[in-house]
């Protein structure tokens, strides 16, 4: 019998062995990193209105948790720390989503802000100023900064949640596997994810000066906003409002980029 004549490479053959974790290995990491959910939940809560219940949030960090010892592939370089992080908070917000804990007025009203500041940029040619979004809202500015403080709740679904559909037939990559997972492999994937991380980086960088060092020290320094009002010199409400405008011009670019990439 003769051999099957095969055309082009085993892809099979070419793939690397992503290696998952043992059942033991699963047990001691559970043990071991189990004390990261209540501290991310201690932080979370610390960002949220008084009703939202911490247990809650626990109850979804375990679940993270579990999910990150069931996904985590040990040789592709990436700390299980930082990878469990992601998951674990990764599932706190999506229990805060399920409670949909938000007001209706409030989401109208962070979209509004988010359109806004899209129309603006694309007319000024710079990002608007506080001075010059109150403006177009018809607002003084101390209502102006009262609207950042009511919209601020909606923006712990921040950019770690940042979702990326529609650039692989995938499941939707999370900003933590953007940013990490260099060893992609698949080229279609490897250039959906750089497109993304791309994107996404242009946005950052094209913040104001004060509103980039904020998501710096929120995002890659881990710190309060409290914390980061002390570094800076401000309240924790002027850095709040600062994180709130950050996030909004953030994804109002990633919005726009990929509706105007979408095919009509």
């Amino acid at each position: 019998m003769s051999q099957q004549q095969t055309y082009g490479p085993n892809l099979t053959q070419d793939k690397p062995a992503w290696r998952r974790l043992s059942m033991t290995e699963k047990t001691e990491y559970v043990e071991k990193y189990s004390s990261l959910i209540r501290y991310i939940a201690d932080r979370l809560v610390s960002r949220l209105p008084g009703h939202i219940v911490k247990d809650d949030l626990i109850s979804a960090g375990v679940i993270g948790l579990i999910d990150a010892v069931d996904r985590f592939e040990s040789n592709r370089g990436i700390m299980f720390k930082t990878y469990a992080e992601f998951r674990i908070k990764g599932a706190m917000i999506d229990e805060l989503r399920n409670l949909d804990w938000v007001p209706r007025t409030i989401r109208k009203k962070s979209s509004e802000i988010e359109r806004l500041n899209r129309t603006l940029e694309q007319e000024l040619g710079h990002p608007p100023t506080d001075e010059e979004m109150a403006n177009a809202l018809g607002l003084e500015m101390p209502a102006f900064l009262k609207l950042l403080d009511e919209i601020s709740s909606i923006n712990i679904l921040d950019i770690n949640a940042f979702k990326v559909d529609g650039i692989t037939n995938k499941e939707p990559a999370d900003l933590y596997e953007i940013l990490a997972d260099d060893t992609n492999i698949d080229p279609l994937d490897a250039m959906g994810l750089e497109e993304a991380k791309q994107v996404l980086a242009e946005a950052i960088d094209a913040l104001p000066e004060k509103e980039r060092l904020v998501v710096s020290l929120y995002y890659h320094e881990d710190l309060t906003m409290k914390e980061i009002g002390q570094v800076m010199g401000y309240t924790e409400s002027r850095i709040s409002q600062l994180h709130t405008k950050s996030v909004v011009r953030i994804r109002s670019k990633v919005s726009n980029y990929f509706e105007n990439k979408s095919p009509k």
